[in-house]
């Protein structure tokens, strides 16, 4: 009875969410960005980041439901009902990456 207990709270904690630093960026490419003027890339940028850091503490917020519900009654709870925003980070975190090389290229 312990080790299927075990394995099934295993199993829940591979199902919670990331913490943020633990999510990889999805790869964008800076030539996407490259029709933008220098000011624009820098204000997309602010933007992207500002996005991020938002995000990022939604994800936190959401790993941290997550095992305090594991803990408590066995059920990443943020995970089930949506407030997991992984793929948002990537996604966000390619895109600072991409405007960050970008920068370079339009700001000569």
């Amino acid at each position: 009875m312990k080790l299927i207990t075990k394995v099934f709270a295993i199993l829940l904690l591979t199902g919670c969410a990331s913490r943020p630093d633990a999510i990889a960026p999805i790869s964008v490419p800076a030539s996407d960005y490259a029709n933008l003027s220098c000011q624009q890339t820098a204000a997309t940028l602010s933007e992207k980041r500002d996005s991020l850091a938002e995000a990022e503490r939604q994800q936190s917020r959401a790993a941290t439901g997550d095992a305090v519900g594991v803990f408590l009654i066995l059920i990443p709870t943020s995970t089930l009902f949506g407030g997991d925003n992984e793929g948002v980070v990537a996604q966000l975190k390619g895109e600072v990456i991409a405007l960050e090389r970008a920068i370079g290229l339009n700001c000569d």
